[in-house]
């Protein structure tokens, strides 16, 4: 099967909003006291992250054009540079692939794009952030070569 990976466009909204659900029910299953049972976006909210070149979004479609997958990103740079060096970084958001594609490297395929897209706007690394709950992103963050970089941690009160 061969996988297109390419931005979203507002026809897309649709297969976004339903991927949103399905990232959304992972987290509120693993951490309920932390999710709502929503989406991270609205349609409009999508709209205006789409038209922001600092916040790309792409999708990954079959060669029908069916939407398997999504990665939203966000370009960075650090708030403190008198501590951090200034570096552009590409950080990714969220990555989802819908429940019917995974197994057929179309997360990979997001991945491997969002990779080269970075690489173009000279960004000095891709970061993202990973739930506990979800391991099997983790897994495949870390079958992908992402290594952990930092750790939040939380005592409940």
């Amino acid at each position: 099967m061969s996988h297109i990976v390419r931005f979203a466009n507002e026809n897309d909204i649709p297969f976004l909003m339903k991927l949103l659900k399905q990232v959304d029910k992972v987290h509120y299953d693993g951490r309920p006291d932390l999710f709502e049972l929503t989406t991270k976006y609205t349609e409009d909210e999508l709209k205006e992250i789409m038209g922001n070149e600092d916040t790309p979004v792409f999708v990954c479609t079959d060669e029908a054009g069916n939407v398997l997958g999504h990665g939203f990103c966000v370009l960075q740079r650090p708030e403190n540079t008198r501590l951090l060096k200034d570096h552009l970084t590409l950080y990714i958001d969220d990555i989802c692939v819908d429940e019917s594609a995974r197994g057929k490297n179309v997360g990979r395929a997001i991945y491997e794009h969002i990779l080269d897209y970075a690489r173009e706007r000279g960004c000095y690394n891709v970061t993202l952030n990973v739930w506990n709950c979800n391991p099997g992103a983790m897994k495949f963050y870390e079958k992908l070569g992402l290594e952990p970089y930092k750790v939040g941690m939380e005592k409940i009160l």
